[in-house]
């Protein structure tokens, strides 16, 4: 019923975080539109000239394309930018993963703003609905359909884990860990000090071999790679560090490790499926809906010690044996394109209603 045009920018097409461009057409899909956004900095005005970039970009590639509607996912300043441009065009927008709360990062802002410019929205959980019409949303345009994440897990063919280590050169011992931390832009000048923490922690603990994935290109990201290549060197019998393990890597990574550490989304949102642990380091995902296999620590060496202490006990991994991921069963994809299909009329029609609830105040 459609006909699909991908625009790809951000860290995609950064050869510093692994150029995954490349992943989306080695399976099998044409990029329409490359918006290169990224600069050589990660301050706070990079990361502002990069909208503005972006916002340029983008306004040239959907009067070239010139689309029916806009699918956007998430809450990155790059996100923000597509968005802008395709409002400002009077393009329809549809976004996912709208609802969510991420209270350390400007990314929460965003997130409600794009909200605010979309006439058409998939949701990964009940609470998250309910806040997206909370925004002022109108019920019928606002739908729980689960996290796109989990369909990967359904559908993926894993590698083996013999092969995953002949891949990584690394051996899964009997305690690993994935490790990806992310700065916390709310914050300023404490990605070093959180990090820092984090890695006297693994210092401490020699038992443990560990897989660093590379932060994002949120401001002060390049303070917590060059740390990070500083402890692999001075670890390489038991520590590995990748700019990106991309999809199939990571996702078999998962089903592999013992623990995910850090401060991503994809250890609030995937994790559970595997019925691994989850070490949430402060508050970059505070405020998001968790399952029973996250434990939220602060970003201190002894709170970080205690935790991993929690999560190879046998009680915990009982605890994370009986998860049921609240983000969906990976049929996400299928219920998006149906309703679609049935809500054409609803998206073409810009003009939408403020929904007021009714409050006892």
């Amino acid at each position: 019923a459609f006909k699909l045009q991908i625009v790809a920018t951000g860290m995609h097409l950064s050869s510093e975080f692994g150029s995954t461009y490349k992943e989306i057409e080695a399976d099998g899909f044409k990029i329409a539109k490359k918006i290169r956004v990224l600069s050589t900095q990660d301050s706070a005005v990079a990361i502002t000239k990069s909208i503005s970039l972006g916002c340029a970009g983008f306004a040239d590639a959907f009067k070239s394309l010139n689309p029916d509607m806009v699918i956007v996912l998430g809450d990155r300043f790059e996100i923000f930018a597509a968005a802008i441009s395709a409002f400002i065009a009077n393009i329809p927008i549809i976004h996912l993963h709208g609802g969510e709360l991420t209270e350390g990062l400007i990314d929460d802002a965003i997130r409600h703003s794009i909200t605010k410019m979309s006439l058409l929205h998939f949701v990964s959980t009940e609470v998250y609905r309910r806040r997206v019409i909370q925004l002022g949303e109108e019920p019928n345009r606002v739908f729980n359909v689960g996290a796109l994440g989990i369909d990967n897990i359904r559908n993926l063919d894993y590698i083996s884990k013999k092969d995953l280590e002949r891949n990584l050169n690394f051996e899964f011992g009997a305690k690993s860990i994935l490790v990806t931390f992310n700065p916390v832009t709310l914050e300023k000048r404490s990605s070093k000090v959180h990090f820092m923490e984090i890695l006297s922690a693994l210092e401490a603990r020699k038992d443990l071999r560990v897989i660093f994935t590379m932060p994002n290109s949120d401001t002060d990201g390049r303070i917590i790679i060059k740390l990070i290549h500083n402890f692999v060197k001075n670890n390489s019998q038991r520590a590995v560090v990748f700019v990106s393990l991309g999809r199939v890597r990571y996702l078999s990574t998962l089903k592999y490790i013992d623990v995910v550490l850090g401060n991503s989304s994809s250890g609030i949102i995937e994790t559970p499926s595997f019925k691994k642990p989850t070490i949430n380091i402060g508050d970059r995902q505070r405020g998001r809906l968790k399952a029973g296999n996250v434990i939220d620590c602060l970003s201190k060496t002894p709170a970080i010690l205690a935790a991993l202490n929690k999560v190879f006990s046998a009680e915990f991994k009982r605890r994370c044996g009986n998860l049921k991921n609240p983000y969906g069963d990976g049929r996400t994809a299928k219920r998006i394109v149906r309703i679609i299909e049935r809500k054409q009329k609803v998206i073409t029609e810009m003009k939408k209603k403020f929904f007021d609830i009714k409050f006892n105040i």
